[in-house]
């Protein structure tokens, strides 16, 4: 009886750090993050380059992934607006027929943004790694982030932590209960961001400089 009290304090305690450690990561990117986020692409200040943050173009089920298609969007609605000259597309590629970057590189195409303004990072296998490669791959101190709201907030913070200086252009959200499933997965990943920046974490890959605009 004693070791199943002990188990259940244990297990209790355990809850309470893990909903503290979530609440705080939570607080603290968006509070750091206030005023470094737009909705509009008038209101984004311009920078050279985007990051625009790669996903599949499908579901699980087969049916297109709206996160995929309003990301791709705002893209082409930031690259229109004038306020990006390039847009670096930072995803994953790591299994056969599996493709973010390329995926994406086709949306944007066919939405009027020209190739040769495209680059691709097939090793942003983690929002930390993209942000990382962004600055250490592709020379970029000063960039936009696209992607959803609660996304681009980690990302910006990431930047921040690293000493860059980014903001975040917020596509089109996903339906509450669509998104919901990601929204959980995102309370977990700020938590994970804060141990990466503590460790001093580098990415899985880097490479070979790439020089945007050459």
């Amino acid at each position: 009886m004693k070791k199943w009290l002990k188990t259940m304090a244990w297990a209790a305690a355990g809850a309470v750090l893990a909903t503290v450690a979530v609440s705080a990561a939570g607080y603290a990117v968006q509070r750091a993050t206030d005023g470094r986020v737009y909705a509009s692409p008038g209101e984004v200040p311009a920078n050279r380059a985007g990051l625009l943050l790669g996903t599949s173009r499908t579901v699980r089920s087969g049916r297109p992934n709206a996160y995929f298609y309003n990301r791709v969007d705002a893209a082409a609605a930031l690259y229109h607006a004038g306020k990006v000259e390039y847009l670096v597309i930072s995803g994953d590629n790591g299994r056969k027929g599996y493709n973010e970057p390329q995926d994406m590189k086709e949306a944007l195409v066919g939405r009027g943004v020209p190739a040769e303004a495209i680059y691709l990072d097939y090793a942003g296998f983690r929002t930390y790694d993209s942000v990382v490669r962004m600055e250490k791959v592709f020379g970029q101190e000063s960039f936009t982030v696209i992607s959803q709201e609660f996304h681009n907030r980690r990302a910006v913070y990431i930047a921040q932590a690293l000493g860059l200086d980014a903001v975040g252009y917020n596509a089109a959200d996903v339906a509450a209960y669509g998104g919901m499933k990601t929204r959980l997965r995102e309370k977990l990943a700020r938590v994970r961001m804060f141990m990466d920046l503590w460790t001093g974490k580098n990415p899985k890959f880097l490479g070979e400089p790439v020089e945007i605009g050459k």
